[in-house]
């Protein structure tokens, strides 16, 4: 449970004299149900790190108390920006952003007094966009270095849109069709979860790029490697059109499979850990554009978020609901999107996140209250999170950020109608703290190490439940099954002509476990 104000505060200010601030238990500040009488609602704010917020142990203690002021329970806190990491201890190097040097690490800092406060800490990991500034970054080692525009061949992680185009500006983004990318990607949020005690990942822009010509469809995704995976999978020899159906079905399942391999990544280090993600809802919601397929979300950026919370491999969607209440276009907007994350979560969860920045504290209200009402179908999401910490109203050029904040959080808090007048406690997850399923994971290699690429792979149950699926292996060869129910299944692969090898085996799933299917490596028959 979390500390009363006044100590919060105390114990805040004496870890910034003498350094240490005893934290509980790794996630023991995660359960809703340990013994609290508070409501199950998600609160957050999105700490964004372009703007200070964490570069100093000082800004960390405001955060906190800023966060408990609004009776917040959770903070999502930029950690990887582009490839950039505010942490040490990480695969991605540290950041050259204006923090405070070393030892200092905002990460850990963050974790160690938000933890003390009993706030939830997520890191946030911009996912597919590489860098944004003309000059390159310090470390030899980052992405943007060794991958970007002086690279050549497969060690290109650049996307291109059809046109040849990979800069928008100084804007580079990682093609999610590029193997290599992927599995560097999925490292990384790993090492995080590893050495950091956070509470979860949330996921950014885990999607194609902005700027296409239509928003019917997407130009990017040519990477070299990314196109010759697409004509090897399909038998095709042509350059795919972005308007292509089986294009952008491909480009779309790369996205998926990428969310998947870092849902089943984390879960190996912490079966514990959240794994979230900032949801786009550009336009109208699906009511009024035809469906979930015609959505710019699903067609223009291929970003398929019901369908992850769907196949369980999301926990949890925070939706980037920015709209402007006082534009009555984007107030329907805002009403669409929210009734339809609020009747979609399934059996994970939803949480709505306005832009704070786009509004007055009074529109901000009126968006937090419809927010957290319940749909016309009776269900509710599971919480708001606002966009940002830095910018909580379009009025802070006026008056500041520190007087808009406060403003509110009085808003939020004070008054009897006030949303979050009492505390809450964010939701559990019962399908991580009491699993009844598991997981399958194997990967497909030839003798000679590579990979077995786009092969389909179908899962069996052989005893009573369970059902049927077919996955298809990756760039690296690897594949992965989400929420198996408990038993024996046969795994069975449909080989390309020319390979050889056991194409079966047999794997026990177990909760809460990940089987690993170990199939030998193959041979390639010329």
């Amino acid at each position: 449970m979390r500390l009363p104000r006044v100590l919060t505060i105390l114990a805040a200010g004496l870890g910034l004299l003498f350094g240490a601030v005893t934290a509980p238990p790794a996630h023991a500040h995660a359960h809703a149900d340990d013994g609290a009488a508070a409501p199950a609602q998600w609160r957050s704010y999105w700490v964004d790190a372009f703007n200070p917020g964490i570069y100093t142990p000082a800004q960390v203690a405001a955060l906190v108390k800023d966060a408990l002021d609004a009776n917040a329970n959770a903070l999502i806190v930029q950690t990887a920006r582009r490839y950039d990491c505010f942490c040490n201890n990480a695969l991605y190097p540290r950041t050259d952003a204006a923090i405070a040097p070393e030892p200092y690490d905002p990460l850990e800092e963050t974790v160690r007094q938000g933890h003390a406060a009993g706030l939830q800490v997520h890191a946030w990991v911009n996912v597919n966009t590489m860098w944004n500034s003309t000059t390159p970054p310090r470390s030899p080692d980052h992405v943007f270095n060794q991958h970007g525009p002086e690279a050549t061949g497969a060690g290109r992680w650049l996307n291109k849109k059809a046109d040849g185009q990979e800069l928008v500006g100084a804007n580079a983004y990682v093609d999610p069709g590029h193997p290599a990318a992927v599995d560097y990607i999925v490292r990384g949020i790993q090492s995080i979860v590893r050495n950091y005690d956070v509470d979860g990942v949330n996921l950014d822009y885990v999607r194609y790029p902005d700027g296409s010509s239509t928003t019917t469809h997407s130009d990017w995704g040519y990477n070299d490697v990314s196109v010759a995976r697409f004509q090897q999978a399909t038998g095709r020899t042509d350059i795919p059109l972005p308007a292509d159906t089986a294009w952008s079905d491909w480009r779309r399942s790369q996205v998926t499979n990428l969310v998947r391999k870092i849902y089943l990544g984390v879960w190996e280090v912490d079966p514990q850990a959240r794994l979230s993600m900032d949801a786009i809802t550009y336009g109208h919601g699906p009511q009024t554009v035809g469906g979930w397929q015609a959505t710019r979300t699903y067609a223009e950026v291929l970003q398929d978020w019901a369908g992850w919370l769907d196949e369980g491999i999301m926990d949890t969607a925070v939706t980037m609901n920015y709209k402007r209440n006082w534009d009555p276009d984007q107030a329907r907007m805002f009403s669409e999107w929210s009734e339809f994350l609020a009747d979609h979560q399934g059996e994970r969860q939803a949480v709505n996140g306005p832009a704070l920045y786009l509004n007055g504290v009074a529109d901000s209200l009126s968006q937090i209250t419809e927010a957290l009402r319940p749909s016309a179908a009776g269900n509710t999401a599971a919480g708001w999170s606002g966009y940002s910490y830095a910018s909580p109203s379009k009025d802070v050029a006026a008056n500041g950020s520190a007087v808009e904040r406060a403003k509110l959080a009085k808003a939020l808090t004070q008054g009897e109608d006030a949303p979050f007048k009492d505390e809450a406690a964010v939701p559990s997850m019962p399908w991580k703290a009491s699993p009844r399923d598991g997981h399958v994971t194997g990967r497909l290699v030839f003798r000679g190490g590579g990979p077995l690429d786009q092969v389909a792979v179908t899962l069996d149950p052989l005893t009573s439940g369970g059902e049927k699926t077919v996955r298809l292996s990756d760039g690296s060869g690897w594949f992965g099954f989400a929420h198996v129910e408990p038993g024996v299944y046969r795994l069975t692969l449909s080989l390309p002509e020319g390979v050889t090898g056991a194409p079966a085996t047999v794997v026990r799933v177990a909760k809460g476990a990940i089987a690993k299917a170990a199939f030998p490596p193959f041979l390639e028959v010329p």
